[in-house]
């Protein structure tokens, strides 16, 4: 009897799904990328092959489960259809990892060599160009080394010959916990060195690709003709080369939620598309013939997808440009074959086909900010409320100017919502006045900024541009003025910790089971948004801070302010840090901390934690201590760091931070309270290729792929 009331009420929840599934037929599809997703990120989130293996087995199971349930039931075909994409996902990631390997240095190694110029980068703030070079395969070197220069001969163009000598170092893995980690994106890049140029780097002209040469070239003359950041802002929307902006110019423009703006994404794509279309459109239409006969607007599409792709080939074709290309297409197809332009399922169609493809792009920050900014606006003006709204009718001017300003401050409102949680976990900051200054930037830009530009470049070739490039910078003048002045805004930008990955995940699937349903069960994906959110800004800062090598520690102190252990930090190095506690004020050198005692040689710094004193000492130079006294330190200390190795017989009260404890687990976070603990950065026997996979023995032999 209890059997039967068990089966009976299983039957009445599984009818109830069926019922809600069957009311949300039409959004079902736009779950096929979620779950394509979700495959990807279990492969980057889990450290093993096991693991891998058993996401690709249970979602074969999610699947087989779906088809013993019923495969002509929608319950039955979510369950199939989901399973096979978790399955698809994960395997998709891990065979793209190994179709991409290639070969990486061990160690560092000052080598001369020649190579080809493959993509050049200029980085104003550094005073640098970034050249990637393919070395010539005497060399022995990894087929693709990226290197930073400051003398060169003349100014590098893709496809010149380079001869040089550089100290090239394998690509680093994160520093600390929770940072960048560059080892996993150059992995996909391809690239097998970073390092500098030692001296001048001899450049030799060759014969480059046409788009290489005409998308340098054009980055060059644009910043001939408005100088400073606004020449370096108009060089990117030309070109995406966004080299020429001054840091501070650049930080202002992160902090005041325009940031956006800088890279070649929907906003650029979409104003090109649409100006090539209205022109053609425009032009066609003066010949009677032709508007008649023929159907123009279909016309007109193809020249906007011609222009939409020959842009994003001129900007270099990141994957940002390529997802907003795809997009743009899938718009004109729809528009000429009669059907809506832009909908959830053309936004989810895009999603999926850059997943297929890269499936790594997944877990970069630009490509989850631009999904979740378009799916957001798309979810918001496809409710029928808003649409009826903003639709067209009788009004005064003054009542349309209105509503557009309604409609855009309430877009605005919506993506900064979507996108600060994004913002939070990759960059440990987001702003809060992005909405409101978006209502000046995006039609600045969109409606002034790119039509001046985009003439001035035509006239050019009459050679009569200057004027529209004087009216071009004083609108990027502008631009700037307003980006700086949000920035300086009280509270303008908001820092927390770095928080957990499963908090952002909760928080995602909130906000994704929101925009994607439609009917009233879609609220209870505010349960989960609110629970990431509480977890992240729960998640406590950590108490001390250092870096994979053991040279860079900050350590909280006991009126709440970080001090940093070497005074003498580059910028680089106490930005990174300060982004991961989450503060923007000043890291303090140790010397003067409460507490601390410090020589040239170490620094002994008592903090209270936990309803105890810890005491912390890291040493800070290459000379050793005598042993007597090192074993006397390590009796008294609770944690010991130091970049070189301790002998055994040092043992500090809690735990000893020397290089062979560095060397296996990187970067360490560490939290003082009742219960302290410690956060490694690398997990022992982490099976990614960019972690585990052989690597170049020597610059003076090449191999083929070692695995």
């Amino acid at each position: 009897m209890v059997t039967g009331m068990l089966q009976t009420r299983i039957r009445t929840i599984v009818q109830c799904i069926e019922d809600w599934l069957e009311i949300e037929r039409d959004q079902l599809a736009l779950w096929l990328p979620v779950a394509l997703g979700i495959g990807i990120a279990g492969w980057f989130a889990l450290p093993f092959a096991t693991q891998w293996a058993g996401v690709i087995a249970g979602g074969l199971a999610l699947a087989l489960l779906g088809a013993f349930a019923g495969p002509t039931t929608r319950l039955g075909r979510v369950l199939m259809f989901g399973g096979i994409c978790i399955a698809l996902g994960c395997a998709l990631a891990w065979s793209r990892a190994i179709d991409v390997a290639a070969p990486r240095l061990d160690r560092p190694q000052v080598v001369r060599f020649s190579a080809r110029v493959e993509k050049v980068e200029l980085r104003i703030a550094a005073g640098e160009y970034r050249l990637w070079l393919h070395p010539d395969r005497a060399s022995g070197l990894p087929p693709l080394v990226r290197v930073g220069a400051t003398q060169l001969s003349r100014a590098p163009l893709p496809g010149d010959h380079a001869i040089l000598r550089a100290r090239l170092v394998p690509p680093p893995s994160a520093a600390i916990p929770d940072g960048y980690d560059f080892a996993r994106t150059a992995w996909f890049l391809g690239i097998g060195g970073v390092g500098r140029a030692l001296g001048p780097v001899v450049l030799a002209p060759t014969m480059p690709r046409d788009r290489d040469r005409l998308r340098a070239r054009l980055s060059r003359h644009v910043r001939a003709q408005i100088s400073g950041s606004a020449g370096g802002i108009a060089a990117a929307f030309a070109s995406g080369d966004r080299g020429g902006i001054a840091p501070e110019d650049e930080d202002a423009m992160r902090a005041s939620g325009l940031t956006h703006l800088l890279s070649i994404s929907g906003l650029h794509v979409s104003a090109m598309v649409a100006t090539a279309m209205l022109l053609s459109l425009r032009l066609l239409a003066w010949f009677p013939a032709l508007a008649l006969r023929w159907p123009l607007v279909t016309i007109s599409a193809g020249v906007g997808a011609l222009a939409g792709i020959g842009y994003t080939l001129l900007t270099g074709a990141e994957v940002p440009t390529i997802r907003s290309c795809i997009a743009a297409v899938l718009v004109l197809i729809g528009m000429a074959i009669g059907r809506e332009a832009l909908t959830l399922r053309l936004v989810a169609t895009g999603a999926l086909a850059l997943l297929l493809l890269w499936p790594e792009v997944l877990i970069g920050a630009s490509f989850q900010l631009s999904f979740a900014a378009i799916t957001a606006l798309v979810a918001l003006h496809e409710n029928p409320r808003l649409r009826d709204w903003l639709a067209q009718r009788e009004i005064g001017f003054g009542g349309r100017v209105l509503r557009i300003i309604m409609g855009l401050l309430v877009s605005g409102i919506a993506v900064e919502l979507a996108l600060a949680p994004i913002a939070l976990f990759h960059f440990h900051r987001a702003g809060l006045y992005g909405a409101l200054a978006n209502i000046i930037a995006i039609p600045l830009t969109t409606l002034i900024i790119m039509p001046l530009e985009a003439l001035a470049l035509l006239l050019d070739l009459l050679g009569i541009g200057a004027p529209f490039w004087w009216l071009a910078g004083g609108a990027l003048g502008l631009l700037i003025k307003l980006a700086h002045a949000v920035a300086a805004l009280p509270g303008a930008l908001v820092a927390l910790p770095a928080a957990p990955v499963a908090s952002f995940a909760l928080a995602m699937a909130g906000g994704l089971w929101l925009m994607l349903w439609r009917a009233r069960a879609r609220w209870l994906g505010i349960a989960p948004v609110i629970a990431g959110i509480g977890w992240a800004l729960a998640t406590p800062a950590p108490d001390l801070l250092l870096t994979g090598d053991g040279r860079h520690l900050i350590v909280r102190d006991d009126r709440g302010a970080y001090v940093m252990l070497r005074p003498r930090a580059r910028d680089f190095v106490r930005s990174m840090l300060g982004e991961r506690v989450g503060t923007h004020d000043w890291l303090w050198d140790i010397d003067d901390a409460r507490g601390a005692r410090c020589s040239v040689d170490l620094c002994q710094i008592a903090i209270r934690r936990g309803g105890r004193v810890w005491t912390i000492a890291a040493t800070r130079s290459g000379y050793d201590l005598p042993r007597s006294a090192l074993l006397n330190l390590c009796r008294r200390t609770d944690i010991l760091v130091s970049e070189r190795w301790l002998p055994h017989a040092c043992r500090p009260k809690w735990v000893k931070l020397d290089q062979n404890f560095l060397a296996q687990s990187g970067g360490i976070a560490i939290f003082l309270n009742k219960k302290p603990r410690l956060l490694a950065e690398r997990v022992k026997g982490d099976a990614h290729p960019w972690v585990s996979a052989p690597l170049v023995r020597s610059a003076k032999r090449r191999s083929a792929r070692p695995w």
